[in-house]
């Protein structure tokens, strides 16, 4: 009695590379790296450019507050710069910080009133000061006033009372009525401000309307 075989049927022989029967097998691992390093730089780029806009934002920013802080400076400069120049300038008339005031506000109006007049003509050829003498503790100067003119007019005379240094000490403003042409009249100039000393008296501005 035969014997039969109990050996199993051989296993089909395995595909090579070389066989062109073999199908492809496509490997997706290179495909993933590729799209795993693009995923990685695009998310780099956007992170670079977050930070870019960041930083643009931050440095904008920064030069905003020290554009700030460099015109505050500047503003204290100046501010510190014309507290200066006014204490020098009270310091060389010798005038305390009120008196100082009181000369300027008494400059003002004096100004106002001739800058008020309109269609005025310079007067201050018409205007002869004499001497200053101390009255109750005022300064008075008498004016001469004499009408050059054509035709009657009226006087608005600005008088700076001043040290012997050209400093005005006090500023007044004297009026005169209608004159008429070719005639002189006197007026009085009196300081608002107590004064001593050397006192003299300059027609700053006249005007005849």
């Amino acid at each position: 009695m035969d014997r039969q075989s109990t050996r199993s049927p051989a296993a089909p022989p395995r595909p090579t590379a070389a066989d062109p029967h073999t199908p492809v097998v496509r490997r997706p691992r290179r495909a993933l790296t590729a799209a795993l390093v693009a995923a990685l730089l695009g998310g780099a780029a956007l992170a670079g450019c977050s930070s870019d806009g960041s930083g643009g934002a931050t440095g904008s920013a920064a030069s905003s507050a020290a554009a700030q802080a460099g015109s505050a400076i500047a503003g204290a400069a100046s501010a510190a710069a014309s507290a200066a120049s006014a204490a020098l300038g009270t310091a060389a008339t010798g005038l305390s910080s009120t008196a100082a005031s009181a000369v300027a506000s008494a400059q003002a109006k004096a100004s106002s009133a001739i800058a008020g007049i309109k269609g005025g003509l310079d007067a201050k050829g018409d205007i002869a000061v004499g001497a200053v003498s101390i009255v109750n503790d005022k300064a008075e100067a008498s004016l001469t006033v004499t009408n050059h003119g054509q035709q009657a007019g009226r006087y608005v005379i600005q008088v700076n009372f001043t040290d012997d240094s050209g400093n005005v000490l006090d500023v007044t403003a004297v009026t005169v009525p209608d004159l008429a042409a070719g005639q002189s009249t006197e007026a009085k100039a009196q300081s608002n401000r107590d004064l001593s000393g050397s006192v003299k008296a300059v027609v700053a501005n006249a005007v005849r309307y």
